[in-house]
């Protein structure tokens, strides 16, 4: 019979690259008309299927097939014609890659010019920004409000219009949760940084145009880096106690806040901090107590 093997093979091999293969004898939409209908020595459809993870056994049901129905394999130039059939499918494959490639670019630097920005402002959210300087008072001024701090103690004050009643302001002081804003608008603050003593916090207005917070830290030994979540943070490493206020600590607290203080000002300046001079001093003892002993090898961190 005359099936044009070669033609067959090509589109075989043009499948194998390209989609499933078993559309060639099966799907009613194949480029091919399925061979089991047209050949008059096939009683009936085949029972070939395909395996992703083994295509090789697929071709080889295949040459069975031409085996029996076609004598194309016994012809000296078979093998010639079949590597010429998969270099052909392959260079269709190359050449539709390399269109697919041609297209994406052009793709891309168009979504990336309509929505630069956008993308921009996502990835410093995700990323976060640097910390900040913090203020003259150890805290941070922001567009709604601003906080200084203490060890002990965070003061927020909140600008409010001139005039502004204390019945008019909602202020619900917790644990973790600070609301503040006015009656029937959205809430300035909503939210803490830290933990606090509700029951030692406070809050008035001045001259009824500044709400005013008093909030006690309920840890005392740490440095706030914001005052509320998600707000931009300071360089605790940068923050400056009032020598004054120091005088007012009991003097194990202060003993720590001026060793914390020692510290950041040596990590500044790329030195020792106290604890690591502290070793480093056992270390000198050690070593003129043990003359005898030869540290000049000795990797010391």
């Amino acid at each position: 019979m005359s099936v044009g093997w070669e033609n067959f093979l090509y589109l075989l091999l043009d499948y194998y690259f390209s989609s499933p293969l078993e559309t060639l004898f099966f799907s009613p939409t194949s480029r091919a008309k399925p061979l089991w209908r047209s050949s008059p020595r096939l009683k009936r459809k085949p029972a070939a299927t395909f395996d992703s993870s083994n295509p090789l056994g697929f071709l080889g049901k295949v040459f069975d097939f031409l085996a029996q129905q076609s004598d194309f394999l016994n012809k000296p130039s078979a093998e010639s014609e079949i590597s010429a059939a998969v270099r052909a499918a392959k260079e269709e494959l190359r050449e539709a890659e390399k269109k697919s490639v041609e297209k994406k670019p052009v793709e891309k630097e168009s979504v990336s010019a309509s929505s630069s920005e956008p993308m921009e402002v996502e990835e410093q959210k995700k990323q976060g920004a640097a910390p900040i300087a913090p203020n003259k008072g150890n805290g941070y001024d922001l567009e709604n409000y601003s906080w200084v701090q203490t060890l002990q103690e965070v003061t927020v004050n909140v600008p409010v219009p001139s005039g502004t009643k204390a019945r008019s302001v909602v202020c619900e002081i917790k644990k973790n949760r600070l609301k503040l804003g006015l009656k029937g608008q959205d809430p300035i603050i909503d939210c803490l940084y830290r933990s606090v003593k509700p029951d030692d916090c406070y809050w008035n207005i001045e001259d009824q145009k500044m709400i005013s917070i008093l909030l006690t830290k309920q840890d005392q030994m740490e440095w706030w880096k914001c005052c509320v979540k998600g707000e931009p943070e300071i360089d605790t490493q940068k923050v400056e106690p009032e020598n004054s206020k120091l005088a007012d600590l009991d003097p194990e607290t202060r003993s720590t806040v001026e060793k914390m203080m020692f510290d950041q000002r040596q990590k500044q300046m790329g030195l020792p901090t106290s604890d690591e001079l502290q070793k480093q001093d056992i270390l000198k003892k050690f070593m003129s107590q043990h003359p005898e002993m030869d540290f000049s090898n000795a990797k010391i961190n």
